[in-house]
C-alpha cells in the first residue's frame, strides 16, 4: 500500500455542505453559493461523495448524498485518507482534535468510522498536513505537527517513523519556515507547498519585501531547493482582510480531479497570472478558476474543503 499523489485517477470528491447554522451562519448565502458553484464543476468530471445536515436542494447529476451531522466543512482534515495497491484501497481514519484543541470536532472526528469500513489510528493527524509525490515522498511542516496540542508524547523522529509506517514513505520533508497570517491550522502544508508532480513543486512566495511574510516564506523557498526539487513560486495575491483580521489567501489551496484543476481565485489582479501557470504546469487538464473569497474569512481554501477518495474497491456501510 502507499500514499497516491492526488494527480492520480480517483474514486469521488468527498465534500460537506455548509449548514444554516454555526461558522457560516453570517455568510450563509455567499458560502452556500460557492458551494454549489464546486459541487456543480466538480460533477462534470467525477463523483461527488456530499455529506450534509439535510439534503441541499440540488439538481445536479453524478452527486452521492449522505445524511450525516459534523462540526465543520472543512473535510480535508477529517475525512479518510486513501493507500491504494493497483485497484486495492485501504481507508486510513486519523484522529481529528479540531487543529490542536482549537475547536469542538465530536462530529467531525466520527465521520469515517461511520461512513466507511476503515483503519483506526491513534494519532492525530490532518489531511491538509501532508503531500505526497505518489513515489514514497511526504512533505509536512514542522509547525503543525509538532504543534504541542496534536501528538505531544510525540518527538521530531517518532513522528517521522510513524508517518513512514503509516504510509510506506521512503522520505518525510519537513518544512521548518513559512507561514500565512490567519491560517490558524498551524501552517498546513497544502496552504503553502505542493507537488504538481513526482519532483516538482509549487509554493507561496512573497514578493513585497515590506510584508510579514516575506522573510519566512523566502527561507521556505531556499528549503524546498535544498531538497533539489524543481520549484515554481505561485503568484502572491494582495493582502484580503475580513473584520480587520487579515485572511490567508493562497493559490496553494488548489485541488486536482479527474480531467481539471479547480483553483482558488480572491478577486486579485494576480488571480489571471495563477491561472495561467496553472494552465501551463497541467497542459492535459482543464483548469478551472472558483472565487473561494467567502471561503477565506474562516480561514480555509477550496483544498481545504473536500477530501480525494481515491481506488475503486471503496466499502461505504449500509
Amino acid at each position: 500500500m502507499r500514499l497516491p499523489a492526488e494527480w492520480e485517477p480517483q474514486t469521488a470528491l468527498m465534500i460537506t455542505y455548509p449548514s444554516p447554522e454555526g461558522d457560516w451562519k453570517p455568510l450563509y448565502k455567499e458560502v452556500k453559493r460557492f458551494y454549489d458553484s464546486f459541487i456543480r464543476t466538480v460533477s462534470k468530471f467525477q463523483r461527488v461523495l456530499l455529506l450534509c445536515k439535510e439534503p441541499p436542494a440540488l439538481d445536479i447529476d453524478n452527486v452521492s448524498i449522505v445524511k450525516i451531522e459534523t462540526n465543520d466543512t472543512w473535510v480535508r482534515d477529517y475525512g479518510p485518507i486513501s493507500l491504494k495497491n493497483g485497484n486495492e484501497t485501504e481507508l486510513l481514519d486519523f484522529t481529528f482534535n479540531g487543529w490542536g484543541l482549537k475547536y469542538r470536532a465530536d462530529l467531525d472526528n466520527r465521520v469515517n468510522r461511520k461512513l466507511f469500513k476503515t483503519k483506526k489510528l491513534p494519532f492525530v493527524l490532518e489531511g491538509g498536513a501532508i503531500e505526497s509525490n505518489g513515489a514514497g515522498v511526504l512533505m509536512t511542516t514542522e509547525r503543525t505537527q509538532l504543534e504541542p496540542n496534536r501528538n505531544p508524547h510525540l518527538t521530531k523522529e517518532e513522528i517521522e517513523w510513524r508517518l513512514k509506517r503509516f504510509f510506506n514513505l521512503n522520505r518525510v520533508v519537513w518544512l521548518k519556515n513559512g507561514y500565512l497570517e490567519g491560517d490558524d491550522t498551524d501552517s498546513h502544508i497544502d496552504m503553502l507547498a505542493r507537488f504538481v508532480d513526482v519532483k516538482k513543486v509549487v509554493y507561496t512566495l512573497c514578493d513585497d519585501a515590506s510584508d510579514s511574510h516575506y522573510t519566512p516564506l523566502k527561507k521556505m523557498e531556499e528549503e524546498l531547493n535544498s531538497y533539489g526539487f524543481e520549484t515554481v513560486a505561485l503568484p502572491w495575491p494582495s493582502p484580503k482582510y475580513h473584520e480587520g483580521s487579515r485572511l490567508p489567501a493562497s493559490y496553494a489551496n488548489f485541488v486536482i480531479i479527474n480531467g481539471a484543476v479547480i483553483v482558488p481565485l480572491y478577486g486579485d489582479e494576480m488571480d489571471k497570472e495563477a491561472l495561467g501557470l496553472f494552465e501551463h504546469l497541467f497542459p492535459d487538464r482543464e483548469v478551472i478558476g472558483l472565487d473561494a473569497s467567502v471561503l477565506i474569512t474562516q480561514r480555509g481554501s477550496i483544498h481545504c474543503s473536500c477530501m480525494n477518495l481515491f481506488g475503486y474497491n471503496i466499502v461505504q456501510k449500509s
